[in-house]
């Protein structure tokens, strides 16, 4: 079965590429670089001991499109491709929606004329707005903060208007939480091309002293200590996940959403102090104004997703803490050579 990975040097798209790989998939790449860096195609293969094809350009690029699934006969996608700062979203909406929405067009337009017809969703929790309740559920209304939400909340309307359309289909939606976290070898994690956007990318550069200090948005918010609670979930979890749903839409027709976390709601100064145990270090950080098109809390309720594709999270967050920040600090010393 060969999978085209669309975004797959990016951070969940690389770790999830492993996985395919670990799990006897064949892998192709496209990915504009955008975010992310070329050197971690030979990353995943220094991991996995297994090839990867890989296409340098934009989804967007039709002709590129086409000519990938009239070369590789593609018989399934995931789709991680797409612009992903909530901030960034809010300053700039016009770049984010042609961005994302055409980019997926093209694809979806690409694979009806192939007859590829099986597709996994990188969508986000960012979908539920701000939850009257939590746990958060897949059947809550649905909602968005920001544009970066609502071009998630578009394409998962697209898909489903798609498979209205052509009950061929077979399509899973993957809303995730607040993946963070790194691969086991150190060889792979998040390294945003510039300043991040995430929490943990800003963490690790503030521990490492490549930046002097964190800003936390907001100490006001109604949850236990005033900041924001996330529900962090590990990237290698994280990609198992697509495993399981690929597993799935090769299996069966149909769509369906899932949330993709751990069911735990941790606060901006929790992991900071998580961070700082299990790494042994002190962080320098400030309370600031709250960030525009954030929510107070959200965390998920993964029941679904365990009953339906047999999928639950594994790694704690101290876990998660320790291998972010031995991700980095391995960079760093590779850097310096």
């Amino acid at each position: 079965m060969k999978i085209l990975v669309t975004g797959g040097c990016g951070y969940i798209g690389s770790h999830t590429c492993c996985e395919l790989l670990a799990n006897d998939y064949e892998v192709v790449v496209i990915d504009n670089l955008s975010n992310s860096k070329e050197d971690v195609i030979d990353k995943i293969k220094e991991i996995t001991k297994k090839n990867v094809k890989f296409y340098k350009g934009d989804l967007c690029d039709k002709t590129l499109v086409d000519e990938i699934f009239k070369t590789e006969n593609i018989d399934a996608v995931i789709h991680f491709a797409g612009l992903k700062a909530v901030g960034e979203s809010v300053k700039k909406p016009l770049l984010y929606y042609r961005n994302n929405l055409d980019s997926t067009l093209t694809l979806l337009e690409t694979m009806n004329k192939y007859n590829c017809k099986k597709i996994v969703f990188s969508s986000s929790a960012t979908v539920y707005g701000s939850p009257k309740k939590l746990p958060i559920k897949e059947d809550f209304p649905l909602s968005t903060t920001n544009p970066y939400g609502s071009t998630k909340l578009y394409i998962e309307g697209i898909l489903k208007d798609l498979y209205r359309s052509d009950n061929d289909w077979s399509i899973s939606i993957l809303r995730y939480f607040n993946p963070i976290g790194a691969h086991e070898s150190g060889l792979i994690g998040e390294n945003p091309n510039d300043i991040p956007n995430n929490l943990m990318p800003y963490i690790v550069k503030v521990a490492t002293g490549e930046l002097e200090q964190l800003s936390v948005f907001g100490d006001d918010y109604d949850t236990k200590d005033g900041t924001g609670v996330r529900d962090y979930i590990h990237v290698v979890d994280l990609a198992k996940g697509h495993i399981k749903a690929i597993e799935h839409i090769l299996k069966e027709k149909g769509i369906d959403c899932y949330n993709l976390g751990t069911g735990k709601g941790y606060s901006v100064l929790e992991l900071i102090k998580t961070f700082e145990k299990v790494n042994n270090i002190k962080l320098n950080y400030k309370i600031v104004g709250r960030r525009p098109g954030d929510v107070a809390a959200c965390y998920a309720d993964c029941s679904y997703a365990f009953k339906k594709l047999g999928w639950k999270a594994e790694k704690n967050i101290e876990q998660m803490c320790k291998d972010s920040f031995d991700f980095v600090n391995k960079l760093n010393k590779d850097n310096t050579k």
